[in-house]
């Protein structure tokens, strides 16, 4: 028995590694994504600052200098809502991965939980069935109460990811209005 709790715990320490290994690598991938983006921001910050001191430099009338902020807010707006929505993609995409992690580690804990439990029933003495039982029911309890938790918490995702897609695709189109009423009349 001291010898099958020792592997157990030495299993049970080599998935917490593995888990924690794979944590770290969704941390630093997800990471770079958003250091990416960032210097994405930057650069077109940059060449929208160049371009507007270029157009502001060679202006030749008032009217085409009033017409210069309107034109560069709009082409902020746009930059912005796509720097958001790239964001928000990212970490929608961290969220995804890890609770894939999370849930991998909460199914090998409870298959090693239930085998630990499995091994303790063969080695247990005489008349402690009824304590077995109440140990399996309280397994099994406590995994089907996390599995209907998983369950509430994807759909709360899946209504909250549809309502900031639904924001970020009206908050486009009202960006968009501007240019597209302009071009209309």
């Amino acid at each position: 028995m001291y010898n099958a709790a020792t592997e157990q715990f030495a299993v049970i320490n080599k998935t917490n590694v593995e888990q924690a290994t794979k944590l770290a690598a969704v941390a630093l991938q997800n990471a770079e994504k958003i250091f990416n983006a960032n210097l994405e921001a930057a650069k077109f910050a940059l060449a929208q600052g160049a371009e507007s001191a270029a157009a502001a430099a060679s202006v030749k009338d008032v009217q085409e200098l009033f017409a210069l902020p309107a034109r560069y807010a709009e082409y902020g707006v746009q930059g912005a809502l796509g720097y958001a929505k790239n964001l928000y993609d990212i970490g929608s995409e961290t969220q995804a991965q890890f609770t894939a992690v999370a849930e991998e580690a909460f199914a090998i804990y409870s298959r090693g939980l239930a085998t630990w439990v499995d091994k303790a029933g063969e080695n247990a003495p005489a008349g402690s069935g009824v304590a077995l039982n109440a140990i399996k029911s309280g397994v099994a309890a406590t995994t089907a109460a996390f599995d209907q938790f998983q369950k509430a918490t994807k759909q709360v995702v899946s209504l909250a990811d549809a309502s900031v897609r639904a924001a970020a695709a009206n908050a486009t189109k009202v960006a968009n209005g501007g240019k597209s009423s302009k071009k209309a009349a």
